[in-house]
């Protein structure tokens, strides 16, 4: 069983925070170029795909700590620091990505309050979402602390 809800995770972590991560990532400069030439190309219809997969993936990467939490358990490591520090940077990037992402997104989407600053703070905080990501999988792969890695 541990085994399953391992793959699971990883398979979940890979199909859902992967294309959140990379739609996020291209909106601030796709919002620019959109700013930079408002009429010209397919800009806008590009930026509100970017922004459908961000939410869409969103709601399906809640399968990422349901995943982990029914490994963890299985394995008996979830008061592990490693387990409980990945757990607060998941929560951390979740609130993120809810909070400041997707909303910075939405607000860009609108021609009223669509600026070059604005694609700025956005580009800062979905880097900020991604760091977050990097270090739960290290986290995730390097285990410090835990009595399963050699």
């Amino acid at each position: 069983m541990t085994k399953l809800f391992l793959i699971l995770h990883i398979v979940a972590a890979i199909v859902a925070i992967g294309p959140v991560a990379v739609a996020a990532s291209m909106f601030p400069p796709v919002a620019r170029r959109a700013l930079a030439a408002p009429g010209e190309g397919d800009s806008a219809a590009t930026l509100g795909v970017l922004n459908r997969i961000c939410k869409v993936y969103a709601l399906v990467a809640i399968a990422v700590p349901m995943f982990g939490f029914a490994a963890a358990g299985v394995m008996k490591v979830t008061g592990q620091t490693w387990v409980v520090v990945s757990i607060v940077l998941t929560a951390v990037a979740a609130a993120v990505l809810g909070a400041l992402v997707l909303p910075r997104q939405t607000a860009l989407l609108s021609a009223d309050t669509a600026t070059v600053k604005g694609t700025k703070q956005l580009a800062m905080v979905t880097g900020v979402f991604n760091l977050l990501w990097v270090a739960v999988t290290v986290i995730m792969i390097v285990r410090p602390g835990s009595t399963l890695g050699h």
